[in-house]
C-alpha cells in the first residue's frame, strides 16, 4: 500500500468514526476524584515503569482526552486491548466510573493562562514525513488537537510507551497482548497478496515514538503529591 493509499484510508476512517452516534455519560470530574484509587499508584508518578510485555514508562494521562480514555477503558474491559491488570481494573468499573475518572484526568494539571500548543509542529524526520502525515487525519497537525477527542493526544507521550503500544497493534494471537483497532493496525501493517507486512522497520517505529514524545503538548504526569494536596 502507498502512503498515498494510507492517507486515503486514515481520513475515510477519521471521517467514519466521527460519524457513529454513541451515548454519552454525563461526566463529573469531582465524582472522578474519589474514584481514582487504583489509577494514581501508576499514572500520578513521574516516570513510573511497568514491566508487561517489557518495561516501559505507564502513560501520561492527565490532559488526556476524556472521551478516548473511556474508549481504552472501554477497550481493555471487552478484551480488544489485552493488558492483564488494566484488564481487571476496568472490569472492576461501571460506565459512568470510567466517565467520571476519564473527566477527573482530562482536567488535570490545567493551568489558567497556559500558552497554547503551537499548531504547526516541528517537522518529523524526513525518512518518515510522507508516513507520518497519514496519522494527521485522526491526530491532528500538532498530535494535540485530536480531529475527535475520542482519539489520543500524542505529543509528549512518554517514546517507550508510544512504541510498545504501536507493537501491540501489529501483534495477533497472543491471548495477553496487542490491541484490535481496525483503524491502528490498517496504519501499522499493511497486507498484499495474502502476507502481512509492517509499515514501519523497528527503527523507523522508534524514531517515531521519539519525534511524537519531543513535540510539545498537553499530557503530563501530576505528581502524586501534587494530587493530594489538591484534594484538601
Amino acid at each position: 500500500m502507498k502512503t498515498s493509499s494510507l492517507a486515503t484510508l486514515a481520513a475515510l476512517l477519521a471521517a467514519a468514526s466521527m460519524t457513529v452516534s454513541t451515548a454519552a455519560l454525563a461526566q463529573d470530574a469531582k465524582a472522578g476524584e474519589k474514584k481514582v484509587q487504583m489509577c494514581i499508584g501508576c499514572h500520578n508518578l513521574p516516570g513510573y515503569q511497568s514491566s508487561f510485555p517489557e518495561i516501559y514508562k505507564v502513560p501520561k494521562i492527565a490532559g488526556q482526552n476524556a472521551k478516548y480514555i473511556v474508549a481504552a477503558l472501554n477497550g481493555y474491559r471487552s478484551g480488544d486491548r489485552k493488558h492483564p491488570s488494566m484488564r481487571g481494573i476496568a472490569a472492576s468499573m461501571s460506565d459512568q466510573d470510567m466517565a467520571d475518572v476519564a473527566a477527573y484526568y482530562e482536567n488535570l494539571g490545567k493551568e489558567a493562562g497556559a500558552s497554547a500548543v503551537p499548531e504547526a509542529p516541528e517537522a518529523a524526520p524526513a525518512p518518515l514525513k510522507d508516513k507520518v502525515a497519514a496519522c494527521v487525519a485522526c491526530h491532528g497537525k500538532n498530535f494535540n488537537n485530536t480531529t475527535d477527542p475520542a482519539n489520543p493526544r500524542l505529543a509528549g507521550q512518554y517514546a517507550d510507551y508510544l512504541l510498545v503500544s504501536l507493537k501491540a497493534y501489529m501483534t495477533d494471537n497472543n491471548p495477553r497482548m496487542g490491541r484490535t483497532s481496525a483503524v491502528m493496525r490498517g496504519m501499522v501493517m499493511q497486507e498484499a497478496d495474502g502476507k502481512k507486512k509492517p509499515t514501519f522497520s523497528n527503527a523507523e517505529l522508534k524514531q517515531l515514538a521519539e519525534y511524537l514524545s519531543g513535540l510539545p503538548g498537553e499530557l503530563k504526569t501530576v505528581p502524586q503529591s501534587r494530587f493530594h494536596s489538591a484534594q484538601h
